[in-house]
């Protein structure tokens, strides 16, 4: 080789290893690891960027997931520092070269360092974010959200923005219901949303996560089986993961009111335990402040008394969480109603009176153990246990009238009493059409045991894995009634021309078992990199059996049904009015669906085909049959996710359902246990379908704090089983039959609106709802062969708007509250049964943290209702509320004097319409009352900065409280 060719190879070969360098140099590279803070607990949202060096430009930034985890853009290899930030904690660095030799480079596990710099100025919360949507999760930071000293998590809830919690204590956010309450991601008390409302203390949370929670088994295959149940999450605050606290509040009040509430939590690292107590006799309520009753949770007069023990714990193989929960309530309700119910030709009115003594004694206990043996198994074992007893008294009167009876008198309800009914002194006799007087003696035991168990195995390849679920349940009751009823007929004279009189007494015992055997098997396979396709078989056997036997006690005339059972009733058996019956059911459902997974799109569409088989053996009275019901059913499912990023983020999910009509619902048999509500079996019913579709929207800036959530909803049913009623205009009763129809489908949409003012003192909150419902029915008068049956449509267009608006500091809050609900109700056979009810509300609050650890605390609302046909319901009831309390030694204890409804003007009343008819009640509740409550907390930390730091939240978190020296503490503000 000459000299030229060694010049030339040499100069190829540099230029071989300089490209070779380059291109290495060049080569992107990803960064990925988790967040976490001191406490351990995953750091969601943290901010972490990757700066360039040396001038510290910003190549790429993330926010952590809900586990802490983040995975940043690809980045050219180099040096770079590694920078993370999180509210209330230190900023992290950590200096990272990148080379071209890996695609990916994982820093570990970045740890936080609490800031006491931050923590010290908790107190300081006028700009703290009321929510943030990430992904598909809402964060409700209780720092937002002032409540009472001693408020436990329903008055809480009642404030965050979208969400509904109803008379009977129901919750819903953005329109869908709350399933389970969990803390720190563990079931409380099974996820048992009334229990966790009423017990866990507002102190404890940092914030709240709504989202909706996958089943056990989407939840280890990943692939989605819709059956998804909206959540409730709490995130205990920080520094109280390690030790015990609790809350020991006892009250009394005026009118023999009391209230005893404990509550004591052992929080460890991974292991909670959470002992629970209480008893009042005042519906459970607590004071809620702002916008009237919000302590009115169930009708009439309620005691209660519950003991229950909580626990979960977890290592890095095995979960435990279990619950043992005693109960005991004793409701005293008293109810006044009427109705309308609609008729082709001249509507039918009634009233009535009632009292009830329901008294109920309950335990329940379950437990959960998730096992992973390995990378590739995962074992779910979940065992319940429920025993009941019951103990039901009620007395009713009643009347129907062929005329509205409040067009002749004023109060119709007052007229009830038989010895009213003489001729001279009945303003209402020539409109009567019956009256009767009622008593009924319930006695309930029952004993329910259930256990599922479910094991996954996953199967090498990344998404195929296999799924056996088998469940196992056991249900056993026994109800005795004891009936005694009296019905005069105004239309009907016997044969001296008197108005005729029909007694019954009976004694009813109806005994009912039930097993329930299921299997399912699931396979899952991946069959591209995106996709996944997912098999699944299942077999449900279940077996019933029902025994019930009246006897007629009629000729005992000195028996009462709260009395024991006379000697030889045995022999007044009533064969015609008792049944026996046995139910097999055979139920296969085979599943397939298909799941695309890239980027920012999640969808998942599946079909079921579901052969059932049902047999019948029944017999009533000389009547007996035995009878096999073969169907096949189709059920399509489609959920459709795009997450346009960490803060967007739109859903698409259908549902299609079949239901089965009950077999005793297709017997040509007529049931007369009841004269007044008369029922007749229908052969040619036909199973129905139910569609559901729902599309929601969610989006959240940061920096500006404003929310958007809108949503549609849609439900309708084909083949809907309605029931075709004929009346009787001389007796007032109905004979029923089921029957299908078509027609009935209801619209709804929702759009919400929270956003904070640019100093971040003011925040305004709205949530709009607009519901179009078509109701159908069958309206038929007559009672016999020529009777005229009709199809009538109802509809109803409710729009509400509930619009809030609140101003703080560290000392004060102020917040103003409006709502209108507007419904427009049409009848299209009778338009004379059209109405326009209007009911709204506004009201003020204010709360102001006094110096001294002092909290003063009072609302006012003015409730009122237009357009109602009864004037007894268009009226104002102004509602006025108000509190103070006072802390001592060192905020460990709490002295509360609350004045509740303190105009009585609070009413309870409820409202419904179908297309048949609408009807009104009105029941007892608790009226105003004072109160004095003595509340304790017990917090017992590890360390002494952990106790300080617990103790200095606590004080400045959303229990609006603050130190015992002031908002600043004992030297003034910091500055």
């Amino acid at each position: 080789m000459n000299e030229s060719m060694k010049k030339f190879f040499l100069a190829t070969c540099v230029m071989v290893l300089s490209l070779t360098s380059a291109f290495a140099q060049s080569k992107h590279v990803a960064v990925s690891g988790r967040v976490v803070e001191d406490s351990k607990e995953p750091a969601i949202q943290a901010t972490v960027q990757l700066l360039t060096l040396p001038d510290s430009t910003q190549a790429a930034g993330v926010a952590t997931n809900n586990s802490g985890h983040f995975t940043l853009p690809k980045v050219k290899a180099g040096r770079y520092l590694l920078k993370v930030s999180y509210i209330g904690f230190k900023p992290a660095t950590k200096a990272v070269r990148l080379t071209g030799e890996q695609a990916e480079y994982n820093v570990g596990t970045v740890t936080l360092e609490s800031d006491a710099v931050m923590l010290s100025e908790a107190t300081v919360t006028a700009q703290a974010a009321q929510v943030q949507a990430k992904e598909d999760t809402l964060v409700y930071n209780s720092a937002a959200y002032r409540t009472p000293q001693g408020a436990m998590l329903k008055d809480l809830v009642k404030k965050l923005p979208g969400a509904e919690v109803s008379d009977d204590g129901t919750v819903k956010i953005n329109g869908k219901e709350v399933k389970k309450i969990m803390v720190n991601g563990k079931e409380f008390f099974g996820g048992d949303v009334q229990t966790g409302l009423k017990n866990l203390p507002v102190d404890m949370v940092q914030n709240i996560k709504a989202y909706d929670k996958q089943s056990d088994l989407a939840r280890v295959t990943g692939i989605d089986d819709g059956e998804e149940e909206t959540v409730l999450d709490l995130t205990v605050k920080k520094g109280m993961n390690k030790g015990v606290f609790g809350n020991i509040d006892v009250a009394g009040g005026t009118h023999k009111r009391y209230d005893v509430r404990a509550n004591v939590n052992y929080f460890m690292d991974d292991t909670q335990v959470s002992l629970i107590s209480n008893m009042n006799n005042v519906g459970d309520q607590g004071y809620g402040g702002g916008g009237g009753p919000r302590w009115r949770m169930s009708n009439g007069l309620n005691a209660t008394k519950t003991l229950g023990l909580n626990f979960a714990t977890k290592t890095s193989k095995v979960e435990l969480g279990g619950s043992a929960r005693y109960n005991y309530s004793d409701a005293d309700i008293i109810s006044r109603g009427d109705a309308e119910n609609f008729l082709t030709s001249g509507n039918s009115y009634s009233v009535t009176n009632s009292a009830q003594r329901n008294k109920l004694k309950n335990f329940n206990a379950d437990f959960r153990l998730e096992w992973t043996p390995d990378s590739l198994t995962n074992i779910i074992f979940r065992p319940n246990f429920t025993w009941n007893k019951s103990n039901n008294l009620s007395d009713s009167k009643s009347a129907t009238f062929n005329a509205n009876p409040f067009d002749l008198y004023a109060d119709p309800n007052s007229l009830l009493d038989f010895s009213d009914y003489a001729a001279d002194k009945d303003p209402l006799r020539s409109i009567r059409i019956n009256g009767i007087n009622s008593g009924t003696l319930s006695l309930g035991k029952g004993l329910q045991g259930n256990a599922t168990l479910q094991i996954n195995r996953k199967l090498g390849k990344k998404g195929r894995n296999i799924t056996f679920r088998g469940v196992f349940g056991y249900n056993d009751n026994d109800n005795d009634q004891y009936t005694s009823s009296l019905t005069r007929y105004f239309q009907l004279k016997n044969h001296v021309g008197l108005d005729s009189i029909f007694w019954r007494k009976q004694y009813i015992t109806t005994p009912t078992t039930s097993y329930n055997y299921l299997a399912q098997v699931t396979y899952s396979e991946p069959i591209f990199k995106h996709s996944f396709l997912q098999f699944s078989y299942q077999f449900n056997y279940r077996l019933s059996k029902s025994d019930k036997r009246t006897y007629g006690l009629e000729s005992y005339t000195d028996w009462l049904y709260s009395d024991p059972l006379p000697t030889g009733y045995e022999a007044a058996k009533v064969d015609s009015l008792g049944k026996n019956a046995q139910y097999h059911y055979y139920n296969h459902d085979a599943t397939i669906s298909y799941r695309y997974v890239k980027g920012k799109v999640n969808l998942s569409v599946g079909l079921s085909f579901q052969p059932q088989n049902t047999k019948l053996s029944y017999q009533k009275g000389n009547y007996m049959i035995d009878t096999t019901r073969t169907v096949f059913n189709i059920a399509p499912s489609v959920d459709l996710r795009v997450k346009f990023n960490k803060m967007s983020q739109l859903r698409l999910t259908y549902r299609g359902r079949a239901s089965q009509p009950g077999m005793e619902n297709l017997l040509p048999i007529t049931d007369t246990s009841n004269p007044m509500n008369i029922r007749i079996g229908n052969p040619g019913l036909k199973p129905s379908f139910r569609h559901s579709m729902r599309l929601f929207y969610n989006t959240f800036n940061m920096e500006s704090q404003r929310g958007i959530m809108t949503g549609l909803f849609f439900n309708a049913s084909q083949n809907d089983i309605s029931q075709s009623r004929s009346y009787d205009a001389k007796t007032g009763a109905w004979t029923t039959m089921p029957k299908n129809i078509n027609g009935n489908w209801n619209v709804m949409t929702l759009l919400g609106f929270n956003t904070a003012l640019p100093n971040k003192k003011f925040t305004i909150n709205s949530f709009s709802h607009i519901n179009f419902a078509n109701n159908v029915a069958y309206l038929t008068t007559g009672f016999d062969k020529n009777a005229v049956e009709q199809k009538n449509r109802t509809t109803n267009l409710m729009l509400m708007e509930r619009l809030n608006g609140s101003y703080r500091n560290d000392w004060l809050e102020i917040g103003l509250n409006g709502s209108i609900n507007c419904n427009i109700e049409r009848d299209k056979l009778v338009p004379t049964n059209n109405q326009s009810p209007l009911s709204y509300s506004y009201g003020v609050e204010f709360q102001f943290m006094m110096p001294w650890g002092m909290t003063l605390s009072t609302d006012l609302e003015n409730q009122a209702r237009r357009g109602y046909a009864n004037s007894a319901m268009n009226r104002n009831e102004l509602i006025w509320n108000a509190q103070i309390s006072q802390t001592f030694f060192r905020g460990s204890t709490t002295v509360t004097f609350e004045m509740y409804d303190i105009l009585r003007n609070q009413s309870n009343i409820t409202r419904t319409l179908t297309a048949t008819g609408r009807s009104t009640y009105e029941y007892n509740n608790i009226h105003s009352y004072m109160m004095l409550h003595v509340s304790y907390r017990l917090n017992i930390f590890g360390s002494k900065q952990a106790r300080a730091r617990a103790e200095q939240m606590m004080y400045g978190g959303f229990g609006g409280g603050m130190p015992p020296h002031g908002p600043h503490g004992p030297r003034g503000p910091r500055h």
